[in-house]
């Protein structure tokens, strides 16, 4: 089903319930749409952007100790040689 058969048919639906004034047909369509919107974020599994930040300085620490202990390993083969 296409965005606007949804849009129409919810408007449809409205005007059926006897919904009339355009204040309430706003604040339904505005509900519908950030329903909608909260189902994409869920599917999607986005996280907000402090979050995505914080990984991101984490997963960098862990780079850095990873590269000092494989440069602490190549050194000690050096010496073991």
């Amino acid at each position: 089903m296409s965005n606007s058969e949804k849009i129409l048919k919810t408007l449809s639906s409205l005007i059926e319930n006897g919904i009339l004034t355009s204040k309430d047909i706003k604040k339904e369509i505005s509900t519908d749409l950030k329903f909608t919107r909260d189902k994409l974020i869920n599917k999607f599994q986005l996280v907000s952007r402090e979050e995505f930040e914080v990984l991101k300085k984490l997963v960098q620490k862990q780079e850095l100790i990873i590269k000092k202990l494989s440069k602490k390993k190549k050194t000690r083969k050096v010496k073991r040689s």
